[in-house]
């Protein structure tokens, strides 16, 4: 009977044991849905809830970032789990824009993404027809997130992101969906790889503005994302960090229209070298960051050049009609743009403030949704059309301020542009954005409200423009300003 007894035993903790191998092995897989959003908010209200959280350390779930880096406002936990070996945090928010223009405006996704006003735009009678107001609501901005994260590989942390919304990536495509960030990174001790799409290096997403508008300071402020390959290398407080890059939503103007065809048949990708410092002071409740960086780019513009020999002509024989085309000649060109590129930026964080300030000075800007470009200088052989090219160069400065209240946050947004010209005889045409305005600046104060996984968020931007007359030499004589004053109040639902 005890014989029994004993083998009865031996058998039930035999199954037990299964079934907890069985268990153990299910949970190594698994799948999280939370909502991240505190630390976002908190750095940075118009950002992604998961970016920020990303950036800093790709191998944590944004979750515990949040909690790692803010300890009080993490939500208390029973009992620490066991990391599980891959998974997926899904985060975003659903928000509406419901904006109003004094003036008709120049920009995107009907009017969504404003850049200038219009110029003034006089019909027989002397009226400017552009001084018409308009208005808008769109939910395009809606955003879906997921931060993916898995087992070690070659001695690094391994991690993905990817980020879509419903901007659609042109005009006609508006309420589509369309990838803004796709990445996977590897983290070794002090160094990092990332490839796929991301922002542009001179975009800093840890020291940009926080407007409640789209354009998040554009075009006083580089707004592109890239396809890339970035590695950054960190040496205590400070990291180095070198990308090349490619274009893909955000492409340079050409002789056939924005096309990326100009950067890609140019083989060599745009590079950039980015340099950045960053302190944190925990006791006094301080965070100091800066950086600056050199960018290169080159375009080919065109392939070939195509001359006229002799024009089409129509001729009457008999009563008949005969035509005849045009004798062309092409001949193959490789006639290149190049531009350096230059941006500075710093962030101080005290207990109730966060004070930024960023610059950037280019050759050619316009892929990165800012003044400037490139334009013909001359012709170098007439007999077969071939040119050379100048930049078209500019400047922007911006500064911010807001406070670090978790519930209402006002803050305010200052920024200023200006064109800077050729500075030589050129022959056109320009290949630039605003190549006829001298100058523009932005004033943009607002007020966010949040409350639990709602914000409503307004804020006032009045933007002018100074248009006037190109000169031989790419500057803009006469300016006149004219200015449009946008109210807006974005609804969000964070998720």
């Amino acid at each position: 009977m005890k014989k029994i007894l004993f083998c009865g035993l031996l058998r039930l903790l035999f199954c037990f044991s299964v079934t907890a191998q069985n268990s153990g092995q299910k949970n190594d897989l698994q799948i999280q849905v939370q909502a991240p959003l505190q630390q976002a908010q908190d750095k940075n209200p118009a950002q992604a809830p998961l970016q920020q959280a990303q950036d800093k350390n790709p191998a944590q779930t944004p979750l515990q970032q949040a909690q790692d880096k803010n300890p009080a406002q993490a939500p208390e936990q029973k009992a620490p789990e066991k990391k599980p070996a891959f998974g997926i945090v899904f985060s975003g928010y659903v928000k509406t824009d419901i904006f109003f223009d004094t003036r008709q405006t120049n920009g995107l996704r009907d009017g969504h993404f404003l850049l200038f006003p219009e110029p003034v735009k006089p019909d027989a009678d002397g009226n400017d027809i552009n001084a018409k107001s308009a208005y808008n609501i769109l939910s395009i901005q809606t955003r879906l997130c997921g931060s993916i994260w898995g087992p070690d590989a070659i001695g690094a942390k391994t991690s993905a992101y990817f980020e879509a919304e419903f901007f659609g990536n042109i005009n006609p495509n508006i309420n589509s969906f369309r990838l803004r960030h796709a990445w996977v990174k590897l983290n070794w001790p002090r160094t990092e790889l990332m490839v796929g799409q991301w922002w542009h290096p001179m975009f800093v997403p840890e020291c940009s503005p926080g407007t409640v508008s789209f354009n998040t300071g554009a075009p006083f402020v580089v707004f592109s994302r890239n396809p890339q390959i970035k590695i950054t290398q960190h040496i205590g407080k400070f990291s180095i960090a070198l990308t090349m890059l490619s274009q893909v939503d955000f492409m340079s103007d050409g002789p056939e229209g924005a096309n990326t065809k100009y950067i890609r048949n140019s083989v060599i990708p745009e590079s950039d070298l980015q340099f950045q410092f960053f302190t944190v002071n925990a006791a006094n409740g301080t965070e100091f960051l800066c950086g600056f960086g050199i960018n290169w780019q080159m375009l080919t513009p065109r392939l070939s050049s195509t001359m006229t020999i002799s024009p089409a002509y129509d001729t009457v024989i008999d009563g008949k009609v005969f035509h005849h085309d045009a004798v062309t000649a092409s001949y193959k060109t490789d006639a290149k743009s190049t531009a350096m590129a230059y941006n500075a930026y710093a962030r101080l964080k005290i207990k109730h403030f966060t004070f930024k300030i960023g610059g950037e000075y280019g050759g050619n800007n316009n892929a990165y949704t800012m003044l400037g470009g490139y334009v013909v200088k001359s012709v170098t052989d007439p007999t077969r059309g071939f040119v050379d090219y100048a930049n078209v160069r500019s400047f922007a400065a911006w500064a911010e301020f807001h406070t670090n209240a978790t519930r209402w946050q006002p803050g305010l947004f200052v920024a200023y542009g200006k064109n800077l010209g050729v500075g030589e005889e050129v022959k056109g045409p320009y290949y630039a954005r605003g190549s006829n305005i001298d100058y523009a600046y932005r004033i943009s104060p607002r007020l966010v409200f949040n409350a639990g996984k709602l914000r409503l968020a307004g804020e006032l931007e009045y933007t002018a423009a100074a248009y006037g007359t190109t000169n031989e030499k790419g500057f803009v004589s006469k300016p006149s300003e004219v200015g449009n004053l946008r109210f807006l109040l974005g609804v969000y639902y964070f998720f």
